[in-house]
């Protein structure tokens, strides 16, 4: 399982020229005028894990799969969105089939590329883009209310369901709040997450900077950064022309580049562990001499449910699950001297997987 985000902001923040980068792709236009994405664009990108490179050599793998992350580059919204200013709802609908949402926000100063507003406020961005989504919200629980409200007079639970959770949604965002501050409670987690409101969706700001400040920030992203702190949200600093830079450089020469920026890792390394970290998403591996693959998981899933996301056949015919921990696997020097050393575990059916365990599945066909 990987995760589907989707890259939003006002035009010309720097969406399509992150997208590009991370996505080593030219999919993307990143042109100096608005709505030049005019359909969503998607990008597969493997995420960068140094355990799985590991796991590979210790076993002398021939193939290393990582697991992938979906990045959807969504066109520029503006004031007025939710009435179809724009391009409209049709960005809307994009944004409610991802699983979070990267809030791309301006923190750069440059005559050369036009501010939609006329102004460099990353904060004030932010919360154009946040009340169009809630403006969303409101307008689609309205519409579904009064056709659930009909459901519910004739009897049906489902919907009492559904109308209940609606109406709690419509009173925070009736007082300016996004709907994920609703409280849910663990018996309603299904039908809330199925009622798809674009506000329920974890939140990422991406503070794009002018590359001197991509080490430390500026004083726009530490604006974000206490912003998100607030909302209980997260923020990355990320210079997308440095990160264009180094998706045309080959390992060596990125890893020069990086350390001549004074940068540690390159920004997408950095937005995924944000994301993993934002959707509460963890790694599994297998490992073997065809191939050493990552698997990504929600964090408290069940051995059973971790073999299901290999295939169907492994969760329906579970018997058990034979467990290394990854440092125990990297430290004895592999499959076979961990066993030796009684470090091997049979897992059943109420294990959860932790991350980073290396995983060998038995399973009835």
């Amino acid at each position: 399982m990987g995760f589907k985000m989707g890259i939003v902001g006002l035009p010309n923040v720097g969406k399509s020229t992150l997208f590009n980068a991370l996505t080593r792709t030219a999919a993307a236009q990143a042109a100096n005028f608005p709505f030049c994405t005019i359909e969503p664009n998607v990008g597969d990108v493997a995420v960068p894990d140094a355990r799985l490179d590991k796991l590979a050599a210790i076993a002398g793998s021939k193939q290393t799969i990582p697991t992938r992350m979906t990045f959807v580059d969504i066109a520029g919204l503006v004031k007025g969105a939710s009435k179809g200013e724009g391009l409209g709802n049709q960005f809307l609908a994009n944004i409610r089939e991802c699983d979070a949402i990267a809030h791309v926000l301006r923190c750069f100063e440059d005559d050369d590329i036009t501010h939609v507003e006329g102004r460099v406020d990353p904060v004030s961005d932010a919360e154009v883009i946040e009340t169009e989504l809630m403006l969303s919200d409101l307008e689609s629980i309205e519409k579904r209310l009064a056709n659930l409200h009909r459901k519910v007079r004739g009897g049906d639970k489902d919907a009492g369901q559904q109308v209940r959770l609606l109406e709690a949604a419509q009173k925070v965002l009736e007082e300016g709040k996004p709907a994920r501050t609703v409280d849910v409670d663990p018996e309603d987690a299904k039908a809330w997450r199925m009622l798809q409101l674009l506000t329920t969706k974890p939140v990422l700001y991406v503070c794009n900077v002018e590359e001197e400040a991509s080490a430390t920030g500026n004083a726009q992203s530490e604006r974000v950064r206490v912003m998100a702190e607030a909302e209980g949200n997260s923020a990355v600093v990320i210079s997308a022309r440095i990160e264009e830079e180094i998706s045309q450089l080959d390992l060596e020469e990125a890893e020069m580049f990086l350390s001549e920026m004074g940068l540690e890792e390159a920004g997408l390394d950095r937005l995924i562990r944000a994301g993993y970290a934002l959707l509460h998403l963890q790694t599994y591996f297998t490992v073997g001499p065809k191939e050493a693959r990552a698997w990504t998981i929600p964090a408290g899933t069940s051995a059973p449910k971790a073999a299901g996301v290999i295939h169907g056949d492994f969760e329906r015919g579970f018997i058990r699950a034979e467990t290394i921990g990854y440092d125990d696997f990297v430290t004895l020097g592999g499959e076979q001297p961990a066993k030796e050393a009684g470090k091997m575990r049979a897992e059943g059916k109420t294990y959860t997987v932790k991350d980073g365990d290396v995983l060998h599945f038995l399973f009835n066909t």
